[in-house]
This record gives C-alpha cells, sequence and structure tokens, in this order.
C-alpha cells in the first residue's frame, strides 16, 4: 500500500527536497504553501499523514494542527526554523507526534517518518495480534478500534493519550518515572522536557476526572488498580 503525505511548506527549496526523499522511498506527495491550502486539501483528498511548517503566511501551522486535531487523528509531523522548548511543547500538545528543528536532514525525516507509520494505526501490523479489548477496573479498551471507555462512556483521545493509557493498563499499579514514559510514548529520539509527560497526564485527568491516574511524588505517576 501507498502512503500519501501532505506537506504544507512555503519554502520552495524545502518542498522540492523533501518531496524528492520521500517519492524516492514509495510515498505520494501533495505539496502546499498555505494553511487554507491544506485545509481545502484534507476538505477533498485528505493525506495519511501531515509534515506541517509552523511558520506559514495566513493560517500558521499550529492553527492547522489544532483544527485538524478536532477532527482526526492522522499522523503529523511539525517542522519549525523555532527550537525554544516552549515552541516544541506548544506543537507536541496541540496534536503534533513529532517535531523536527529546521535545518533537519531530509534522511532523518524520512526516518521519522516510517517511524511514526509504525507506530499508528496505519503502520504494519504488529507481528502478535493485540487481544481485541483490554479491561482495568472502569478502564476499557478496544485495542484493534483504539477506543477508550471509562465506566461506560466513551471518551475521544488523541494518540499519545491512548498509548500511555494502554501503557498503563497493560501495568496497572505499576510506577513509571517521566524518564520511562518518554521512551515508551515519545520514543528515544524525543529531546524535549518531561514536562510533556506531566502535560499529557493533565489532559488524560481534564477529560477522564474519575481515572486514578495517580502522581508518585519525585518520580512518575500510576494507574491504580483497587483489589477485585
Amino acid at each position: 500500500m501507498s502512503y500519501t503525505i501532505g506537506v504544507v511548506e512555503d519554502d520552495k527549496n524545502i518542498q522540492s527536497i523533501v518531496r524528492a526523499y520521500l517519492k524516492k522511498e514509495g510515498y505520494d506527495v501533495i505539496i502546499m504553501s498555505t494553511g487554507e491550502e491544506g485545509w481545502e486539501v484534507w476538505q477533498t483528498n485528505p493525506p495519511d499523514m501531515w509534515i506541517l511548517d509552523i511558520m506559514l503566511p495566513g493560517m500558521d501551522g499550529y492553527e492547522f494542527c489544532k483544527r485538524i486535531r478536532m477532527e482526526s487523528e492522522v499522523p503529523i509531523i511539525i517542522i519549525s526554523a523555532k527550537d525554544d522548548e516552549i515552541d516544541k511543547i506548544l506543537g507536541l500538545e496541540l496534536g503534533g507526534d513529532d517535531y523536527l528543528t529546521k535545518p533537519f536532514s531530509p534522511r532523518e525525516l524520512v526516518a521519522r517518518v516510517k517511524r511514526l507509520f509504525k507506530r499508528t494505526s496505519l503502520g504494519k501490523q504488529m507481528e502478535q495480534q493485540p487481544l481485541e479489548r483490554m479491561k482495568v477496573g472502569e478502564l476499557l479498551i478496544y485495542l484493534d478500534e483504539r477506543r477508550i471507555f471509562w465506566a461506560g462512556d466513551e471518551f475521544e483521545v488523541t494518540t499519545k493519550e491512548y498509548d500511555m493509557l494502554l501503557l498503563f493498563a497493560q501495568n496497572p499499579n505499576r510506577a513509571f518515572s517521566r524518564e520511562e514514559l518518554l521512551l515508551n510514548i515519545w520514543g528515544n529520539d524525543y529531546f524535549g522536557s518531561d514536562r510533556a509527560v506531566d502535560d499529557l497526564v493533565k489532559r488524560i485527568r481534564k477529560k477522564i476526572p474519575d481515572i486514578p491516574l495517580e502522581t508518585v511524588w519525585g518520580y512518575g505517576y500510576r494507574l491504580r488498580k483497587d483489589e477485585e
């Protein structure tokens, strides 16, 4: 299966380089120069992944990412000349799955595209078929459909929120350090602050207020499972 990648980038040189490297790997590529063009493509011919610049004329990348996340969990890689930690955190908070700072290696971008496809439902099927569902207390996860329920109610979650809930559900009562959570959810090539973990936990607690996602002070977090 050939995946289509939408690239929203106003730099013509970067457009050409990214297109060439992605096409060499067998991906179909749609190039857009503005967020407005990207949004039109999303409405008519949505790609399987977005590579998104932040500094765009008109609708910026943050707003575009926010709009996409309101409708879909399609993978998004953010590329930006902004390398401040706060900009990376904001991009990830708005729903970006990965963040690359300009100038970047095209080969590294391709590697991250491949890795992200593998980590999402659009990637290859895992060699060992997962269980159809997993239940921990009132938390119910349908693995094949990537759906989250709490006490019978369904909650819409982002890719990373799902990944964190699944990790906790697979290891109830186990305390994970922030470093372990970064490694398991963001991967070993993530170099941002562990504040991203705290922000992700905060979002989950806001969506599912009754979930027993506990803070282990000075260490990390755990999902409490009471004895039945």
